[in-house]
């Protein structure tokens, strides 16, 4: 593994990033990040994480992100930083002050966040890691035994009940391939619809099967814009979305892919006044260019790579909503791509500017 990092670093890679909620980096311990961590120190690489919790542990998954940092001594990144669960809303200060805590030792800690108080990833991720590690065929024989099923949806029910949710209302199934009438709908509704019943029993039953039939994306509405505002207002908090590229019309995804830019420039910039519009220029531009040493870009100055977008900030305007995603944002007069002009009057040119960019180029 360690080659693989090296021979990553050796071809320009920005760093090393992790997914420790998901299979299987889940299984993943912190000895062996801090190996692989101080491959990619030694060119000067950042190490960026979505943490092993973002709802009840998420204080012990920032402390491990701090351990890696410390003792592989490179920058860390924690991805799309946010509180979980109705049961955790409202510790923004706490985790921001363990940030500057960290930053205070001597840590090079940042973080980002998407601009909605909903995440997204896949509904089967509701079920415990162990319980899908192996595949498809594994999780069906595990679920084929009574005792291995009832700890399953045991396990489930006392997470549900940790985070402070009674039922899965909060999630919404995005794109569920073998029945898409379900797309849209809460997992609350999909199960009376295909089970008779909107029991918490029922929903744990839907979200088993989504498993089995191969997984579903969806929407979680799972936490509070106030924690999302407390964060924003950070200095270090970059604005940022890790949404895939969107197939029009299909499904219900996740607003994010089409709007969180515009939705910081006319929600938290024009309409709240959370930030001041160079602020939040700054948060998409130069600031995860210096932390992530993109040369030459995040910056209006001669000499550098002409990746510039200009609107107008009367008019920039989110149109994807949770239920109807599938707009694009307006108010965008030019946007350039190294000096190629990508996008004029709000429509694509279908030019192709872009370049593979490597650290240190």
């Amino acid at each position: 593994m360690r080659g693989v990092v090296e021979k990553a670093m050796e071809d320009g890679a920005l760093g090393m990033s992790t997914g420790l909620i998901y299979l299987p980096g889940s299984f993943a311990g912190t000895e062996e990040l801090i190996e692989l961590a101080k491959v990619v120190s030694r060119h000067d690489g950042i190490y960026v994480s979505h943490m092993r919790s973002e709802a009840g542990r998420m204080f012990e998954a920032i402390e491990e992100l701090f351990e890696i940092a410390r003792k592989a001594d490179l920058p860390a990144q924690i991805s799309h930083i946010k509180l979980a669960g109705k049961s955790n809303w409202g510790q923004t200060d706490k985790v921001l002050g363990l940030i500057e805590a960290a930053r205070a030792e001597g840590l090079d800690i940042t973080q980002d966040q998407y601009m909605y108080p909903a995440s997204s990833t896949g509904i089967q991720n509701r079920i415990p890691t162990w319980a899908r590690e192996g595949g498809r065929a594994k999780f069906k024989e595990r679920m084929r035994d009574p005792e291995t099923k009832a700890k399953v949806i045991a396990e489930m029910k006392e997470t549900l009940a940790r985070s402070g949710q009674e039922n899965y209302d909060y999630a919404m199934i995005a794109h569920y391939g073998p029945d898409t009438s379900l797309n849209g709908m809460n997992v609350m509704e999909a199960a009376r619809k295909v089970k008779g019943s909107d029991s918490r029993d029922a929903q744990i039953e839907m979200i088993l099967e989504i498993n089995a039939n191969g997984g579903a994306s969806g929407v979680f509405h799972s936490m509070n814009e106030q924690d999302l505002i407390g964060y924003l207002r950070h200095p270090n908090t970059m604005v940022a979305a890790d949404s895939g590229v969107r197939r029009w019309q299909h499904g219900v995804p996740h607003p994010r892919g089409y709007g969180n830019t515009a939705r910081c420039l006319a929600r938290f910039v024009r309409e709240l006044g959370v930030l001041r519009m160079e602020d939040a220029i700054r948060r998409m531009t130069s600031l995860p260019a210096s932390t992530f040493r993109l040369k030459d870009r995040g910056v209006l100055r001669e000499g550098a790579w002409a990746d510039i977008v200009i609107f107008d900030p009367g008019k920039v305007q989110d149109n994807a909503t949770f239920t109807d995603p599938h707009h694009y944002s307006t108010g965008f007069k030019r946007v350039l791509v190294n000096g190629v002009v990508t996008v004029a009057d709000d429509r694509h040119t279908e030019t192709r500017g872009g370049m593979l960019v490597r650290r240190g180029e």
